[in-house]
């Protein structure tokens, strides 16, 4: 069957991914207003205390990596001691290629490795609203490696750089989602594909987009009779079984228009329509213009 948590990375297209290390003297306290972005760390040594906006207070210690698929206003302080609210330090380039933070004259006691990309995908608001609002790993080196590999090829003059760096966020995106040892509390893909029952609906939709579809049938895959199946869904995943399907499609055309390299009726067969004008009138429902004017905007 299909993955559909790589199929949903990929068609996210992360893209221009920044990565550098810092190096923080306690106290310290740096804020950012100006994000909009996927944001992760990787905490190296020490501990910190990273605060969200709207959200409790994260305190990280070595080991930890903790990934926010769409992250806007933070601070990222010291523990001990604590700086003060008013506190605000700036990061400071180093000729070593580090980032400092807090007095050049104390010993650096956090290390972290930040990083923080975009999506180019059309459909971002969507598909990240399938995601969990955060993922905190405790101890997984295989983070570590890929958050260090990303940094390393970032920073190099080699050959296909970007796209090395593009494969490699990918993976540590899969990565970082597929190690949460807890299921999101928040409806969306991945507690959806946790869900034994729940999981095989969405694989199979993912495998079979062009089948046609019907509540009994997504039912019989996940085992389940039609009302409880369809309470089920709508909860793990928070859409119904049928929006799931219709938005999932919408993605791939918009995803396949966008590629350029296949034809309306093409497209309309891939994805489970009968004909090219009933995928042009659904497309245009659900989208707000033809396919054909999608295309020509994605040039």
């Amino acid at each position: 069957m299909t993955d559909p948590l790589s199929e949903v990375i990929s068609i996210l297209r992360p893209h221009a991914p920044v990565s550098k290390l810092v190096h923080a003297a306690s106290p310290f306290r740096v804020r950012r207003d100006d994000l909009d972005d996927v944001f992760y760390c990787l905490m190296l040594a020490g501990k910190a205390c990273l605060e969200v906006d709207g959200r409790e207070p994260l305190y990280l210690s070595r080991g930890d990596f903790t990934l926010i698929p769409a992250l806007q206003s933070f601070s990222f302080s010291s523990i001990e001691p604590r700086p003060l609210k008013t506190v605000s330090n700036q990061p400071v380039l180093g000729e070593d290629g580090i980032y400092r933070l807090g007095s050049a004259l104390v010993h650096s006691d956090v290390q972290v490795l930040v990083g923080h990309c975009s999506f180019v995908s059309p459909d971002t608001e969507l598909l990240v609203s399938l995601m969990p609002d955060m993922v905190l790993v405790h101890g997984e080196e295989r983070l570590g490696t890929l958050a260090s590999l990303l940094r390393d090829e970032i920073r190099a003059d080699r050959p296909a750089r970007d796209a090395v760096a593009e494969h490699l966020l990918q993976v540590l995106l899969i990565e970082a989602f597929r190690s949460t040892t807890t299921p999101s509390s928040s409806s969306g893909l991945l507690r959806g594909l946790a869900d034994p029952r729940i999981g095989q609906t969405i694989r199979a939709i993912h495998t079979s987009p062009n089948q046609d579809w019907t509540i009994p049938e997504l039912a019989s895959t996940a085992q389940l009779s039609r009302s409880a199946f369809f309470t089920r869904f709508n909860r793990v995943v928070g859409v119904t079984p049928i929006g799931y399907l219709l938005n999932w499609r919408m993605t791939i055309a918009k995803h396949l228009l966008r590629d350029g390299q296949h034809g309306i009726a093409e497209i309309s067969e891939k994805i489970g329509y009968g004909s090219a004008s009933a995928f042009s009138t659904a497309f245009t429902r659900h989208v707000g213009t033809p396919p054909s004017n999608f295309s020509k905007g994605s040039e």
